[in-house]
């Protein structure tokens, strides 16, 4: 695969490309059960969940198809200046190419620029790529999760600080 792609917000003809991603990947890491992002009812509509201020959900094409995407919105239950990236998924086809970093990136410069101070996420101990990446953009591990997001079957959180510092 080229490393050519298409980064854009999310709009409603992507909700079921972006929810086949959701629904092909996680289970692959055995995140399907209980306490997982995969039964969040935003799944299936993701296009209206990430339409409210704050939010933003990019899709990655490539070739005219949705292999992947991530999303900033601010964290349940957490400080107004906090944000959680979510749902960052790509199919095994858009893997090793740097499109997570480019997407990750992407979604980092959209939280700044919304004012969040703090980023945090979530994530399981298997999906050890995706730790390699976030430890490398500047995510450090946490041992305890923050805010009230329901994934109780994830094991490793992470944030970090949006701002630069004094």
């Amino acid at each position: 695969m080229s490393t050519e792609l298409t980064l854009r917000p999310i709009e409603a003809r992507d909700d079921a490309a972006v929810a086949a991603v959701i629904r092909a990947v996680m289970p692959e890491f055995g995140a399907d059960g209980p306490g997982f992002a995969i039964h969040d009812p935003e799944v299936d509509a993701m296009s209206a969940a990430y339409s409210r201020p704050r939010h933003v959900y990019f899709v990655v094409e490539h070739g005219g198809r949705v292999v992947g995407g991530a999303g900033i919105a601010p964290l349940d239950g957490g400080a107004p200046d906090v944000c959680e990236l979510r749902k960052m998924y790509f199919l095994p086809t858009a893997r090793g190419h740097g499109m997570g970093e480019r997407v990750l990136r992407h979604c980092l410069e959209f939280a700044r620029s919304a004012g969040f101070r703090q980023c945090y996420l979530e994530t399981l101990g298997g999906m050890e790529q995706a730790q390699k990446l976030y430890r490398k953009v500047g995510f450090e591990p946490l041992c305890a999760p923050m805010g009230r997001t329901g994934h109780f079957g994830c094991d490793r959180w992470y944030a970090m600080n949006l701002t630069p510092p004094a």
